[in-house]
């Protein structure tokens, strides 16, 4: 079993990759995105919770993304390849919070991957997004803020996961199947 944190800046290709990696390898996947936009889209409770802090740019609160992806993750069943967790964990308590999970389930993250891609050109690719596929957070000013609360959240987990030994930094710019080739080669040697 190979659970894989993906990680990387709004725009880095994350949910690109993971599809790539859930062919190849059969991996389950678990977007926070996806579970949260499916969460408004339907009208619950989280979802209307959730909805008010994505409107203004904010992480949702740990303590309901854990419970959130714990009920995912054991949808799954035992006898699963792993799982891409994808725009989770997001900052060093979440980390901790999704090691002590997985360790109460006898499982562990074997790698982080992060998807490296230059601030000009998540711009570019997430406004192209918005105007692709309507989704309202991708616009110029929700963007920023975006940007912003990964720089100033999310970028410490790099050094937290090197700590752990399991972080591989992957060049997110240039031609798909290359990025993809890199990842491969980090799976591979797990």
């Amino acid at each position: 079993m190979k659970n894989i944190v993906i990680f990387g800046a709004p725009g880095s290709g994350k949910g690109t990759q993971s599809d790539k990696m859930i062919a190849q390898y059969g991996f389950e996947h678990i977007s926070t995105g996806d579970v949260l936009r499916n969460e408004i889209k339907n009208g619950t409770e989280l979802g209307k919770t959730a909805k008010s802090y994505i409107d203004q740019g904010q992480l949702i609160p740990d303590e309901l993304m854990i419970d959130i992806l714990a009920s995912v993750y054991d949808s799954f069943g035992k006898e699963h390849k792993g799982v891409i967790f994808d725009g989770f964990p997001r900052t060093i308590p979440q980390a901790e919070a999704l090691k002590k999970m997985l360790a109460e389930r006898g499982h562990k993250v074997a790698a982080m991957i992060e998807l490296d891609v230059p601030e000009d050109e998540l711009m570019k690719r997430l406004l192209l997004r918005g105007q692709q596929s309507g989704r309202s957070d991708d616009n110029e000013e929700t963007i920023k803020k975006r940007l912003n609360v990964y720089h100033n959240q999310t970028s410490p987990l790099i050094e937290w996961y090197a700590k752990e030994g399991i972080h591989h930094h992957i060049n997110g710019l240039g031609e798909l199947d290359r990025i993809f080739g890199d990842i491969t080669a980090v799976i591979d040697n797990l």
